[in-house]
């Protein structure tokens, strides 16, 4: 039996997510809490869980566990990334803990990659406690990250990308303005031709309201505008959206294509694979209805 499993009833900590209404909770155990502070914009938390491992919490809402985190990291990277074919540089907006940029940089031919995070604490922090989630990346030499708010950059840079991955929050806090039109029109100012843009967009059976809503607003400025899915289990609540726009369309791409382009670069993946990447796409019948 391991100290965990010794401690008496009374001594027990839960953390209870307060993502949905009373209703629907997700509750962990916490084992031990490794850090606990405001910053100028969030209530930030690190504790460990006997299964999810370490798991990082803004504003009392999981945002990534160690135990289950490649299935979002590596989704949000590679789809795009194996899609398009020729990413050459790459604009991250959030990700503060470092996994959407451990993933792009995998791919060694990937010149320039930007990363901005409006909040340092939440670097330095994961980079303290949860170091394997960036696992190197924030050192990489190809790794240019700036702090600073999203939306002030994406406004001003002259800077163009292949590729724009926002790993933002919920639309609560400081990430409400990267689901918005006018963040969606300065994506597509930043991106180059054939250029993608994905976002994480939630759980669909619970946050209806934001999938439809981001739906119809990136509509309004991107030829191609869909969804893929993966389930992301810490992510409670079902299928994990991520939204997908582009002025091309890619989701037609024949599977050898994928295949061809997924094998020359030999990355060892723990979920993502072409089969996977193919099948995402397919939107349940639930989630067509959302967006009519």
């Amino acid at each position: 039996m391991t100290m965990f499993n010794q401690k008496k009833e009374s001594e027990i900590e839960l953390f209870k997510e307060t993502l949905y209404d009373e209703t629907w909770q997700q509750v962990m155990k916490k084992e031990r809490v490794l850090f606990s502070q405001k910053s100028k914009y969030q209530q930030i938390e690190i504790f460990e869980n006997l299964f999810f491992k370490k798991v990082l919490v803004l504003d009392n809402i999981v945002q990534t566990t160690e135990k289950d985190e490649f299935i979002y990291h590596e989704m949000l990277t590679h789809m795009p990334i194996f899609a398009h074919g020729s990413v050459n540089s790459v604009l991250i907006i959030g990700g503060g803990d470092g996994g959407i940029l451990r993933e792009v940089l995998r791919h060694k031919y990937i010149k320039k990659v930007v990363m901005v995070e409006i909040d340092s604490l939440v670097i330095d922090k994961c980079k303290e406690f949860m170091p394997s989630l960036s696992n190197g990346a924030f050192d990489n030499p190809r790794s240019n990250v700036i702090v600073q708010n999203a939306i002030e950059y994406i406004k001003s840079t002259n800077e163009k990308f292949d590729l724009v991955i926002c790993d933002s929050t919920d639309p609560v806090g400081p990430g409400l303005v990267l689901f918005l039109e006018e963040f969606y029109k300065n994506c597509k100012r930043v991106l180059n031709p054939a250029g993608i843009l994905v976002t994480q967009n939630g759980v669909p059976l619970f946050q209806k309201d934001e999938l439809k809503i981001t739906y119809q607003n990136r509509k309004k400025i991107f030829t191609e505008n869909s969804y893929y899915f993966a389930p992301v289990p810490s992510y409670i609540g079902g299928f994990m959206a991520f939204g997908w726009a582009s002025d091309k369309k890619y989701e037609d791409i024949p599977i050898n294509v994928i295949l061809t382009r997924f094998d020359a670069l030999r990355l060892k993946m723990k979920y993502y694979n072409p089969y996977i990447h193919k099948a995402s796409f397919a939107m349940p019948e639930y989630i067509k209805e959302m967006l009519i």
